[in-house]
């Protein structure tokens, strides 16, 4: 029960975070007076390394918004449990497949695609979510790329925050921060593509 509890309550909660989502990337609304140095230099950078994956048949897992989505190449299958971001994703992504959907466990056939891409998505997963997870990305898909955020030195690579949403709600979100070479490891080896300040890409 407990466990249906914290799924509800973030399903809510994403949902109700869809309409202002991208304003984590951009830096605008609610993140614009954060002092994130090097952020959007970062960004940039993460563009720059989802566009320069080969072209593949591609499942996306939480694809929230496609902020990134809409930068792989190929024919992309975009995932997300939440309606509002499948929503906007589905306006950004006029060519691909987007889908409402859980990602554990995954509705798609052994083998239906060659790569599973997801940004920040892991890093939310309990234990138990993480390694079913990790054994439904590699049924469905060969490799899988994963984006997601950096450790931040002196802060406890895992917690529960406290969000606050631009009408005023908060609520709690389970996060955890890596470093390239942990994420590796998490993921049964890989290479890692970006260790930044703000960001780590790993495939495997």
């Amino acid at each position: 029960m407990a466990r249906r509890v914290i799924d509800n309550a973030m399903r809510d909660y994403y949902d109700q975070r869809a309409a202002e989502y991208d304003d984590w990337w951009l830096g605008s609304g609610l993140f614009a007076k954060r002092d994130r140095p090097g952020w959007q230099e970062e960004v940039a950078e993460l563009v720059a390394i989802v566009q320069s994956l080969s072209p593949a048949r591609v499942l996306d897992v939480a694809c929230g918004t496609a902020f990134l989505t809409r930068h792989l190449r190929g024919d992309v299958t975009a995932l997300d449990r939440s309606t509002n971001m499948v929503e906007i994703a589905s306006g950004r992504l006029p060519e691909a497949h987007v889908v409402i959907g859980e990602a554990v466990p995954l509705r798609f056939e052994d083998g239906e695609f060659d790569r599973v891409f997801t940004r920040h998505f892991y890093g939310h997963l309990l234990a138990d979510e993480r390694r079913t997870f990790l054994q439904e990305a590699r049924r469905v898909a060969r490799e899988l790329v994963v984006v997601d955020s950096a450790a931040r030195p002196g802060a406890d690579s895992e917690e529960w925050e406290q969000r606050i949403l631009n009408n005023g709600s908060r609520h709690e979100v389970y996060k955890r921060f890596f470093t390239g070479p942990q994420l590796a490891r998490e993921l049964g080896g890989g290479k890692v593509l970006y260790g930044g300040k703000w960001f780590v890409v790993v495939t495997s």
